[in-house]
This record gives C-alpha cells, structure tokens and sequence, in this order.
C-alpha cells in the first residue's frame, strides 16, 4: 500500500488501449468499502467510454464556458499564501514540461481543453451525489474517490482526478440522463498512462510531516 500511495499522481497523458470493463468492475468493487457518514453511502458513479465518451467530449470542447457555472466553489475566491505559491509552482512546472512560457495563451488555453479530452484516457468515471446531501457527503466520496485511484494503480492503470468538469456539470449529466436532483461532484480520467509523454515526468512534491502537523501529549 506504501508504493500504490506514493507511486499514485496526475496522468494527463493516456494511451488509447482500452480497459476490461471486469477491471473496472473489480476496483469499483473495491472502492465501495469507503467510509461514509452513517453509512450512507452517497456516491453515484457513471462510468463512460466510446462514443459517449466522445459526444460529451465533444459538447464540452464547444461549450461557450461564460454560459455554464459550477454548483459549488472547487477553490478559494480569494487566495493567499502559502497555496497560490504551491498552485502557481504545480502550473508553471506543468508548463514547463510543456515548453508552454509565459503569456502564451493560446497554448494555455490549448493545454485546458485537453482536459476536457479526458487527457486521451479511454475511460471517465463522473461521480454524483444527491443535491440534498451535505457537504459531508462530498467528503464521503473524495474517500471512495481515493480507493478508486489506488485500487486503479494496483490494477497497473493510471488515473486524473478532475474538478474542471464541474462548471459544465448541465451537458454531462443530461447526456448521461442523470436525475435532477443530482450534482457532479468529481470526474476521474482512467487509462494506460503514455510513458513517453514527458508531461507524466511531473513530479509535484508534498510538504513535510512537521509543516501541517502540531503534536500534543
């Protein structure tokens, strides 16, 4: 478990081969052991691939993103140190590898919608929860989320999580004609990662234990 933990990051660069669906299966299977607050349990999960994959993909990529709103804040209105000095480290490292420099928004903006392309991933899980669950709820399946992600490394896959969805959350849930009453809370690009990508050589580096943790006896 210590590998699958620190060997887990961010592929944003997949290989078209496509996955089992009794893989897939397997690591829901798994994930669904997530704690939840009193066992509620509220995650929903779609898993996509083909050509729904790509006609959402498609709407998306179209989509006029003044038209569409996220339910609920991924980030801080306003943000101060020490996370827009980490965010402003992730971006530039990113674009970086990329041979993206400064100013050049044409390929940021490039960059952005490969987002939206799944990053080439074959498969996008979109996890919901009913809009009338708490922000409890939300945690409870970042939680599942997380056994998703490493149960997906032990089944040698690579995965993304990504809040960027979110702002079209209208296009993707009535094309996977979700109930009303759902919200999207996350979507998870799942594949073979490309290992000749160089934008999987990012490596984002984590805080030390004593910087975000005080010890009391």
């Amino acid at each position: 478990m210590e590998n699958l933990i620190k060997q887990r990051h961010s592929v944003r660069a997949f290989l078209p081969q496509p996955i089992d669906s009794k893989t897939i299966h397997s690591i829901l299977d798994l994930a669904r052991f997530a704690p939840s607050g009193t066992n509620t349990q509220p995650w929903k999960v779609y898993v996509v691939s083909g050509k729904t994959r790509d006609r959402i993909s498609e709407l998306v990529c179209n989509a006029n993103p003044n038209d569409h709103h996220e339910t609920f804040s991924y980030y801080p209105q306003q943000w101060i140190s020490p996370f827009i000095e980490r965010r402003r480290q992730n971006g530039w490292s990113l674009y970086g590898l990329l041979g993206i420099e400064r100013g050049d928004k044409d390929k940021m903006i490039a960059q952005q919608q490969r987002n939206f392309k799944f990053f080439d991933a074959p498969v996008a899980l979109f996890f919901t929860i009913n809009k009338i669950m708490g922000i409890g709820a939300k945690m409870d399946t970042a939680m599942m989320i997380q056994n998703v992600l490493l149960m997906a490394k032990q089944y040698g896959l690579d995965t993304c999580p990504q809040a960027a969805w979110n702002q079209y959350h209208q296009i993707v849930l009535q094309e996977l004609d979700a109930h009303d009453d759902e919200e999207l809370v996350c979507t998870v690009c799942l594949g073979y990662a490309d290992p000749n990508h160089i934008v999987n050589t990012l490596v984002t580096p984590r805080e030390p234990v004593e910087n975000f943790t005080v010890f009391y006896d």
